[in-house]
């Protein structure tokens, strides 16, 4: 599934595309729970910082990351202060595993309520979706994912319209990388996640990009 990156955005952001066919997802899956639990513990012991090359994206169009946090910090700060990782479902719990492990901005959504063709971009004016889990997300002037029926998605909260179900099968997978990260950092997030979805989700990966 190509996703095309608005010229003005190519110099910030990286994305990894990974595409999951078949996966099998449930909600409160066990097999998570001493995984999820020993990551927690090692950011405890050895509490990272936030990361300074995905605020600094954050800050190159215009958005400042103290207030509008990236998803993955999110999870981080929530962690330190001794809460858990949400569980969602098996996917989701994948999903945010990997972001809060290699502290980048991660989305998740269903294939099955993606209309193509996608293309990565800055938010119009008046442009907004419904938020899982929150009100209305407003994304003028925000990078965001967007498919033609409009935004859906972007490095600090998703839409409601392609959120992760139990329901969910086929998956598209998107790390919003900073343009500048290592090429290998980027690559190792890709090959983990890739090993925890056919793992842990009984998924078929059937597609890789970075874009």
């Amino acid at each position: 599934m190509h996703v095309h990156v608005a010229p003005d955005l190519r110099e910030v952001v990286r994305l990894g595309v990974l595409t999951f066919d078949g996966a099998s997802n449930r909600v409160g899956d066990t097999r998570l729970d001493a995984p999820l639990a020993a990551s927690e513990r090692a950011v405890r012991d050895a509490p990272p910082e936030e990361s300074r090359a995905v605020r600094a994206m954050y800050r190159r169009i215009g958005i400042d990351p103290t207030k509008t946090r990236p998803s993955s910090e999110a999870l981080l700060r929530r962690v330190r202060k001794g809460d858990h990782l949400p569980r969602i479902n098996t996917l989701v719990d994948l999903c945010n595993w990997c972001s809060f492990e290699f502290q980048l901005p991660y989305g998740l959504y269903d294939r099955a309520h993606i209309e193509p063709p996608l293309e990565l971009r800055l938010g119009r004016d008046g442009e907004e979706y419904n938020g899982i889990r929150k009100d209305v997300v407003h994304v003028a002037g925000r990078m965001t994912l967007a498919d033609a029926g409009g935004p859906f998605g972007n490095p600090t909260s998703d839409s409601a319209r392609t959120m992760v179900t139990g329901e969910t099968r086929d998956v598209l997978c998107v790390i919003f990388a900073p343009a500048g990260l290592d090429q290998a950092l980027l690559s190792q997030a890709l090959d983990l996640t890739t090993a925890r979805f056919v793992e842990f989700g009984g998924a078929v990966a059937t597609g890789r990009a970075v874009i």
